[in-house]
This record gives structure tokens, C-alpha cells and sequence, in this order.
């Protein structure tokens, strides 16, 4: 039931984010936090709700779950990703891929070092709200918990989104490249970015953290 849950919940919540992004409406961000909550909610209580390999990743270092959950979840988060972006292309007929953005100031794509940077620095804000609402138990039954996730998506979005792509999520990157590639014969040329950023950025999370509740019982 928890894989299933982490399936359904990656693919509602991206299902969003691949309709909304080829809208270019300037309220996705606010939405794909919104979307990102509800579906928290959805599953918050059947898996943890982590929908991205990255908070998986955070959660696991922190020994919150087992190795061969934190696998599953990811093998079910990337297939809900494909499946999300899959059904995006299908109905828009464009899933947009995924890629640095362009800096207004020097007219340039963003660097893979800048880039890099946004999704290690957002991914880590995220997973950190994720492991102090979600997962330490001084707060465990909280309401508030898919509030935050979700605000704290819509902030990285919004502030980071147009920098590097807005993933923080590797597997928002492997299926928005993948039906890039499949829809609109994009390339895989950027997808280390949304895979190794995150990463790092949910490892650095987990580091931070563990270091914040050295000692306390309560985590």
C-alpha cells in the first residue's frame, strides 16, 4: 500500500505541474505547491507522502525507513513521474522538458553550476521542512504538515524555478527529460542536474538536521 500510495501521489502531483508548465501561466508555481499538498495529504498517512527520491533519500539517512523501502519508493516515484508527464504530453502535446532558464541579465542560458547550485540549495529547504513537520515525532499529528510542503515547493518554485528548471526532484527530471525526449525529441544533455542536485541537496538536508537534533529524543 505505501509503494501504491507513493505511485498515485508522484502522479497526481506531477500531473500538475506537466499541465500547468506548458500553460505558462505565472500562477504554476502557486499551483504546483498546491497540488503538491493536496496530495500530501492524500497519502501523508499511508507512506509519509514523499513522492521524490530526494526526501526518500533524507528520510532514510535519518534510518526512518529501510533500505529496500527507500528503494521501491524511488522505482515508484520515477514511474508516477513518467506516467504524470506521459499523460501531460498526451493531453497538451508538449511535456516542455526540462532545462536551465534564461538570465535576463546577460542574455544567457544559466550555467550547470548555477543551475546545480539552485536545485541542491531548494531541494535541501525542502527536505528539511519535510523531516522537521513530517517526520520529527515532537510534532508527529500535525495538520499543518502538507501546508508547509506544499508553501515550501511554491517558494522554490517561484524563486528558483526560472534559474534552474524547477525540479527538486529527481524524478520530476527523469520524466519531464524522458517525455521531452519522447514528445518533442529533446535531449538528456541536462539530466544529471535534476538528479544529482536533488541528491545532494536531501543528503546535505539529512546532515543538517541530524546535526540540529544531536541528542534529542524527540526526533
Amino acid at each position: 500500500m505505501k509503494v501504491l500510495a507513493e505511485f498515485l501521489g508522484s502522479f497526481l502531483f506531477m500531473s500538475v505541474i506537466a499541465l500547468m508548465a506548458p500553460s505558462g501561466s505565472p500562477f504554476t508555481p502557486i499551483v504546483v505547491g498546491l497540488g503538491l499538498m493536496c496530495a500530501v495529504y492524500f497519502g501523508g498517512h499511508v507512506s509519509g507522502a514523499h513522492f521524490n527520491p530526494a526526501v526518500s533519500l533524507a528520510v532514510w539517512m535519518q534510518k526512518k525507513m529501510e533500505f529496500k523501502d527507500f528503494l521501491a519508493y524511488v522505482v515508484a516515484q520515477i514511474l508516477g513521474a513518467c506516467a504524470a508527464f506521459g499523460f501531460g504530453g498526451w493531453i497538451t502535446g508538449a511535456s516542455g522538458g526540462i532545462k536551465p532558464g534564461l538570465n535576463p541579465v546577460t542574455a544567457a542560458d544559466f550555467t550547470t553550476t548555477q543551475a546545480l547550485a539552485v536545485e541542491i540549495f531548494f531541494t535541501m529547504f525542502l527536505a528539511l521542512v519535510v523531516l522537521h513537520t513530517a517526520v520529527n515525532k515532537k510534532v508527529a499529528g500535525n495538520s499543518y504538515y502538507g501546508l508547509a510542503i506544499g508553501s515550501t515547493i511554491a517558494v522554490a518554485a517561484s524563486a528558483g524555478g526560472w534559474i534552474s528548471g524547477g525540479a527538486f526532484n529527481p524524478a520530476v527530471g527523469v520524466g519531464a527529460t524522458a517525455m521531452g525526449v519522447i514528445f518533442e525529441s529533446r535531449s538528456w544533455d541536462h539530466v544529471l542536474i535534476y538528479i544529482l542536485g536533488p541528491l545532494l541537496g536531501g543528503a546535505l538536508a539529512s546532515t543538517i538536521y541530524g546535526i540540529q537534533t544531536v541528542g534529542d529524543e524527540g526526533t
